[in-house]
């Protein structure tokens, strides 16, 4: 019965179409049913072709996140390198399941907000055809390279550090609205997720000073950051689930909280939003890409904080201490004078420098730049990180959108015995006050 329904609905031109035009560069894998998947890799290319599955019993179609020069070529074992020759860019595809359809609403509508927030048009959704949502922005929205490095080659690097710093800003804004949703019944939320109600209920003092139960959303808030990896499939658009027997379609982003799962059941389906549509304005995702590579510099450091402790610094230390990097930066640069602001401030705030030389210092260093970046915005970032209540170390050495990217990465031979540029300048530090 499910057989004739999935033919009776491949058969239709307009769903083959898109099929076919999402499967473009991409490496392609059909379900057949409970018998599982076909071959891999396959590709399609042809609109007949998709039929032609469906009459052998495909009732699913799959595709990678990655784009292929040539799909077919790919392997098992292959290096790296081989991996990143045949890749020609990659998509950002937000897998997001909270195993409630109500809460998957809330977390992908809070998603896009979060995605337009950084200046991103070219967003695209689809409901996974269960209980989910996934959520797209194409490769072309991304700059070419990031650090020096090509983009092609930063998967599933990026997309993951994309997905955890976006599943961070929206926890908060998620937990509220299904609280709100389930009108404070915190019973209910136990219920339906499945989860344990101290993993889930946190307590938070009030202005008052009384305890108050907050819902913590982070256990239920599936956001794929796990299944981002070389060669994961998804499934592709118009293509049926094989559980609910419903199909993944897309559906306007400024509507996802309205969506119904009629919508979803092939005889009700239309072509009405694309998923994925290659069409984007270059470098619109290049705000976002360095803020969640910022953000999981600070996740990095905050882990290397609980591991190691040390001193704090109360006198500046001298520059003749800092590891080459530094040193090359406070020359002046050409080209990442932002992210610039973000390794010095840090840097001189962890070595004892006080608010007044660091911004005597920064400024200083503004003069060296071949284009002076606006006071404001150094002063700007200066006040921001005095007021945090933790000293926020710079990037580790192998965050390649900073030392490698910035071209200043010059290591000598105390570099190889650090990960870091502030435990460059403590040992020189250190080492100096026995001698």
């Amino acid at each position: 019965m499910f057989i004739s329904k999935t033919l009776k609905f491949y058969k239709r031109e307009d769903v083959r179409a898109e099929i076919v035009r999402v499967a473009e560069d991409r490496e392609v894998a059909i379900k057949y049913g409970d018998r599982g998947f076909g071959k891999r890799p396959d590709v399609l290319r042809y609109e007949s072709d998709v039929l032609e599955y469906a009459k052998k019993g495909a009732t699913s179609f799959h595709c990678s996140e990655e784009r292929w020069n040539n799909p077919l070529q790919l392997t098992p074992g292959k290096r790296p390198s081989e991996m990143n020759n045949l890749r020609s860019g990659w998509d950002l595809i937000l897998d997001i399941d909270c195993k409630f359809l109500e809460y998957s609403k809330i977390a992908a509508f809070y998603t896009v907000k979060a995605l337009k927030h950084f200046g991103l048009k070219s967003i695209t959704c689809k409901f996974s055809g269960n209980k989910g949502f996934h959520i797209a922005v194409p490769f072309e929205s991304f700059p070419k390279t990031i650090g020096g490095t090509l983009s092609k080659e930063l998967f599933p690097e990026a997309p993951r550090r994309i997905a955890t710093y976006i599943k961070h800003i929206i926890k908060n804004l998620v937990s509220e609205a299904v609280l709100k949703l389930e009108k404070n019944n915190f019973e209910s939320i136990v219920k339906k997720t499945g989860q344990k109600a101290l993993d889930i209920i946190r307590k938070e003092k009030n202005s008052l000073g009384d305890e108050e139960e907050k819902l913590n959303a982070e256990p239920f808030l599936d956001i794929d950051t796990i299944l981002i990896s070389s060669r994961h499939l998804f499934r592709m658009p118009y293509s049926f689930h094989e559980k609910s027997q419903l199909v993944s379609v897309p559906i306007n982003i400024d509507k996802i909280l309205s969506f119904k799962k009629e919508q979803a059941k092939p005889e009700n389906v239309l072509i009405k939003n694309k998923f994925l549509s290659r069409k984007s304005t270059s470098n619109e995702a290049n705000k976002l890409l360095l803020q969640a590579f910022d953000f999981e510099v600070n996740i990095e450091e905050q882990k290397e904080r609980k591991e190691r402790s040390y001193e704090e610094i109360k006198d500046a230390l001298s520059e003749e201490l800092f590891p080459p990097c530094i040193k090359a930066i406070l020359k002046g640069l050409q080209d990442g004078r932002k992210r610039s602001v973000f390794i010095l401030s840090n840097f001189l705030l962890n070595t004892g420098w006080n608010k007044k030389q660091i911004e005597d210092r920064m400024d200083e260093w503004n003069k060296n730049n071949r284009v002076a970046l606006k006071q404001v915005y150094i002063i700007g970032q200066l006040s921001y990180g005095n007021r945090r209540k933790e000293k926020i170390p710079p990037p580790n050495c192998d965050n390649k959108a900073y030392y490698k990217g910035l071209q200043v990465c010059k290591p000598d031979s105390l570099c190889s015995k650090i990960r870091n540029p502030l435990q460059y300048t403590r040992i020189k530090a250190k080492r100096n006050s026995k001698t």
